[in-house]
């Protein structure tokens, strides 16, 4: 009885504490139920109840792997059958360190072991870091500040940490419990400290503005060829014009198609406004050269300068098989660099861009309704990690424009009949982070954690062993 409910415990609390919605407090006790029961059952049950408590805890996310993004069955399956049974391993794995007087590794394991496994998906998967659970937390400021440090890992790291040293401190038989607490208040209280004290620094304003603009209405890419694409581009001309003066208007990723015949009829009339008022504008489009499509961030220059082309590095599987991927990176003036969508959930490619100078990101962007505000999420986290403002304009979604330190500048939702808009004020310049100058260290730290666990277990195992053949046939000792 005690399995069952503390895996119905766990079970509910990760199905509304992770997924496209998740409360954010919730996600801290997901685990713990579980690993609270780990140790007082048998390794079968334990392993059990953790893949089961993990495998309800995302059922929610079937029809949106399947329906939304059209997954095919066994990728949706793998994802979520892999990542439950990769719960119940490490739930197995914790309960085996404990029984073998070893809490505060086993309290290390899981956050390690999970951080791990995130990282290695964001390398391996086409999806990048789009399975953390740091975007939980996006919402929750102090806590995300962790992200300018250790990337996306170190929140995972809290999230799965903390419920991990409280279970390990209330294991039976667990010596100096005190020792496990103290570890886990640590492991909570320095990065909150420190996640303080960052939202205290000044940021002062410059004198930038950005504008997102958006329209859901037409639903699909509209090619610039026929009638209704033209009229699209008139009504955006239309609503530019009917927004106060900004630094730069950004408008959806995919708005228009375009090949190199009708091309210049977007350009013309984007480059004539731009100049008129003395803004830049990003428009998103799918433009077709020499047979080749792709899905393109394209920057008309308020200087009349030559428009700055970005090609999308990072494509959807499956839903944007047609079009190639793009390799180079792109810059208005003044380290304005240009990315779209699913680039944001890649955090290697906005360290990339903060390399090379830049302050602030424009996203055109595609959402699916109800993922908008999570994938906004997660490009937020991406300007906490680097350290630079990010301004997403999504359609089916969110337009939001969030600071270096993940503060919240300006939001709107679209799906009106006519067009969302939002303008914020830039902050001055990017904020120098440790993760976007030494990467993914925390990550290899937390891999090199579980080796280190499993090297420890490995020694215990064969000391216990030779203890018992001693202790069979006192002649060997």
């Amino acid at each position: 009885m005690t399995a069952i409910v503390s895996t119905l415990l766990s079970s509910v609390l990760l199905l509304f504490g992770t997924g496209l919605h998740p409360v954010a407090w919730l996600t801290w006790f997901g685990p713990l139920p579980v690993l609270w029961l780990a140790p007082r059952t048998g390794g079968r049950a334990a392993f059990a109840a953790a893949s089961l408590a993990w495998l309800a805890g995302q059922s929610r996310m079937w029809p949106y792997y399947l329906g939304t993004l059209e997954m095919p069955p066994p990728v949706a399956a793998g994802i979520i059958a892999g990542t439950a049974l990769a719960f119940g391993l490490l739930a197995l794995a914790f309960r085996r360190l404990l029984l073998r007087g070893l809490p505060l590794i086993a309290a290390l394991t899981v956050p390690a072991g999970w951080a791990a496994l995130e990282y290695a998906l964001s390398v391996a998967a086409p999806h990048g870091a789009w399975l953390s659970l740091a975007y939980t937390q996006a919402d929750v400021p102090p806590v995300v500040q962790t992200a300018s440090l250790t990337g996306p890992w170190g929140i995972t790291f809290l999230v799965m940490g903390v419920p991990a040293a409280v279970a390990a401190a209330a294991a039976p038989g667990t010596a100096r419990r005190w020792r496990v607490l103290l570890a886990g208040a640590l492991v909570l209280a320095l990065p909150l400290a420190y996640g303080g004290w960052r939202l205290r620094q000044p940021h002062d304003p410059s004198r930038a503005t950005v504008t997102l603009l958006g329209t859901d209405r037409p639903d699909d890419t509209v090619d610039l060829a026929a009638p209704q694409g033209r009229d699209l581009l008139r009504r955006y001309l239309a609503a530019i014009r009917a927004t106060a003066p900004a630094g730069t208007v950004v408008l959806p990723e995919k708005t228009f198609a375009a090949n190199e015949t009708t091309l210049p009829a977007l350009t013309g009339p984007l480059a004539r406004l731009a100049a008129e008022r003395h803004e830049d504008i990003v428009v998103g489009l799918v433009l077709t050269t020499a047979g080749t499509a792709r899905n393109v961030a394209l920057g008309i220059r308020a200087d009349g300068g030559a428009p700055v082309r970005y090609a999308k590095h990072h494509l959807i599987p499956g839903l944007e098989d047609g079009l190639a991927p793009g390799s180079e990176f792109a810059f208005l003036p003044s380290g304005r660099g240009l990315a779209i969508c699913k680039d944001l959930d890649f955090p290697g490619l906005v360290r990339g861009y903060r390399a090379r100078g830049a302050t602030v990101l424009y996203a055109p962007a595609w959402d699916f309704t109800g993922d908008g505000r999570l994938h906004g999420r997660m490009a937020l986290v991406r300007g906490v990690e680097s350290g630079l403002t990010v301004a997403r304009a999504a359609r089916a979604g969110t337009l939001l424009v969030s600071d270096p330190y993940g503060r919240v500048l300006a939001e709107r939702a679209t799906g009106g009949a006519g067009f969302a808009s939002v303008t914020a004020t830039l902050p001055a310049g990017g904020v120098r982070t440790v993760y976007s100058r030494f990467g993914d260290w925390f990550a290899w730290l937390c891999v090199l954690l579980v080796a280190g666990a499993s090297g420890t277990s490995l020694i215990y195992r064969r000391c216990a062993a030779d203890a018992a053949r001693a202790t069979a046939d006192p002649m060997t000792a």
